[in-house]
């Protein structure tokens, strides 16, 4: 089976990155930018308005804000703390990274990969339109100003593409923000891709700024990406090198973590070069 890319999947990423284009300028350019919704100190309940299945365990749930104008209000690179009920009933809070930017007014959305025997997942799963989420925010250690750095590396597993979409996002949609992204994103199958449509877009529409390359451990029988894990040499080919003024960041299962740390640093790169959501 052909799983590269077709004409058509093109056509539609790059129709989405050129709308996020447009929303991006008019956000950046804005000299009035609306007070965000979130609370840090008390969850806030907001309404499930539109979900989207994207493959058999992953859904785009979309969350409508007080006004057509409302903006969450959640800074670059940090994330919201989601609250549920498991399959017992019992409270669950985690956090997620939303997809979405202050430049997308009226909504907020979040890709959720549903695990078997995740508590959280549980609860999106049974979440139906018309049902609320609650939500308490913004959370995280990294605060991004643009410009901060002349590169980004950027190592993402699994579902740990979320906070990178978000970065990368914001950096390509600030007209002023000249900071190159070049992305390693490593699952395990090809359908476990999350984001993927909305990834190329990106690489299509900023050659110059986005590189992304995939690597699967279990590929198809047609792939031109990564195969196996992320390895040192993957790193080396696909990230800046070491330098004062590149950070690379990482976000993936801790076995992953551990292990693109321990690359990181038998590559040279310093603590201060590299941050883990």
């Amino acid at each position: 089976m052909e799983f590269l890319q077709t004409p058509e999947i093109q056509i539609v990423g790059v129709a989405v990155a050129l709308v996020a284009i447009v929303a991006g300028a008019v956000y950046f350019y804005s000299t009035k930018k609306p007070k965000g919704c979130l609370d840090p100190e008390n969850f806030k309940e907001f309404e499930l308005v539109k979900r989207t299945q994207l493959s058999h365990n992953v859904a785009k749930f979309r969350f409508s804000l007080p006004t057509s104008a409302s903006v969450l209000g959640l800074p670059i690179g940090q994330h919201i703390s989601c609250r549920g009920k498991d399959g017992q009933g019992e409270e669950v809070i985690k956090p997620y990274t939303p997809t979405t930017l202050d430049s997308d007014v009226g909504f907020f959305e979040l890709v959720i990969k549903m695990y078997p025997q995740g508590r959280m997942s549980h609860h999106f799963r049974e979440m139906r339109v018309g049902d609320h989420l609650a939500v308490k925010g913004p959370k995280g250690r990294f605060k991004y100003q643009p410009g901060q750095v002349r590169v980004f590396g950027m190592l993402a597993g699994g579902s740990g593409i979320t906070p990178m979409f978000q970065v990368a996002r914001a950096i390509l949609e600030n007209p002023k923000d000249k900071t190159k992204v070049h992305l390693i994103y490593a699952n395990v199958t090809f359908e476990d891709i999350l984001l993927k449509e909305e990834l190329d877009g990106l690489a299509t529409c900023y050659p110059d700024q986005f590189t992304i390359y995939y690597v699967l451990n279990q590929p198809p029988e047609v792939w031109n990406g990564g195969v196996g894990f992320v390895s040192k040499e993957m790193i080396q080919t696909h990230c800046p090198a070491p330098a004062p003024d590149i950070q690379i960041l990482r976000c993936g299962p801790p076995p992953m973590n551990k292990a693109m740390a321990a690359h990181l640093d038998n590559l040279g790169y310093s603590s201060q070069m590299q941050f883990q959501f």
